[in-house]
């Protein structure tokens, strides 16, 4: 198992600072983390710095049990995929990423269950270049989760996907966060997602974290006042289900 902490996290464009101080206690395995604000607050930003992209001060803790930089994926939202590539060799490619190029059975296995858990397979042997954005985004998932990373960062993972696909895709990686202990972050705008399927929350905004914590205790009417400047409230459903409700502009 393993644990993700920061500590006082920044990073710099040049000499435009865009990310400051973001401490966060200790992340655990099998949890789904949402990272929310507004948009250029920074979120983005945050993910390639615990990625290890972008340097900056601070520090992004591992626990020892993790694989070192390899346990840490980051998928972008945009992918800049490999055109001339089809969707199994993509995924494919990426399974194979620091390792030898000899393919086990149990390897092929793994990507056919993965192309059929996303409702990709009949797409195994498309080229990217002929897909959809959609489509691209769910190779990109493909992609991801096929290099079995502990710790996975998901920038806007389903903003190319209809409503049944986003439910889908975010009740999968839940499913796959537990039953794999993986620690899963993802930037996400629809606040409903966060609310439905994501544990913890973080807010960014103009740079820096403006809170954290369980969900439903981040998500309030005074944080959608004071970050995302809206009249609205958290109500919940027959179901036990939390949800936003917009009133109108403040």
């Amino acid at each position: 198992m393993v644990a993700l902490a920061l500590q006082g996290v920044g990073a710099s464009y040049g000499k435009t600072s865009v990310l400051a101080d973001v401490t966060l206690a200790e992340l655990r395995s099998g949890t789904v983390t949402a990272v929310i604000g507004p948009n250029a607050a920074g979120k983005s930003t945050l993910f390639k710095r615990i990625a290890g992209l972008i340097k900056g001060p601070g520090l992004v803790e591992l626990s020892d049990t993790a694989r070192g930089p390899q346990a840490i994926c980051y998928m972008p939202q945009d992918t800049g995929a490999n055109a001339v590539l089809t969707v199994y060799e993509s995924v494919l490619l990426s399974a194979k990423q620091g390792s030898s190029w000899r393919v086990s059975d149990a390897e092929l296995a793994q990507i056919d269950g993965l192309l059929k858990a996303l409702r990709i397979d009949n797409l195994a042997f498309r080229g990217l270049g002929e897909l959809s954005g959609g489509q691209r985004q769910l190779v990109s998932l493909a992609q991801a989760l096929v290099r079995r990373p502990e710790v996975l960062l998901m920038d806007e993972p389903t903003s190319a996907l209809d409503l049944h696909r986003q439910i889908e895709v975010l009740g999968l990686v839940g499913d796959l966060a537990k039953r794999d202990g993986m620690i899963v972050m993802i930037a996400i705008h629809e606040l409903n997602h966060a609310l439905r399927y994501c544990e913890n929350t973080i807010v960014i905004a103009h740079g820096k974290m403006a809170a954290s914590g369980a969900t439903a205790s981040v998500i309030t009417t005074e944080m959608l006042r004071n970050i995302y400047r809206i009249d609205a409230r958290v109500e919940t459903c027959s179901r036990g289900t939390p949800f936003v409700v917009v009133d109108g502009p403040v």
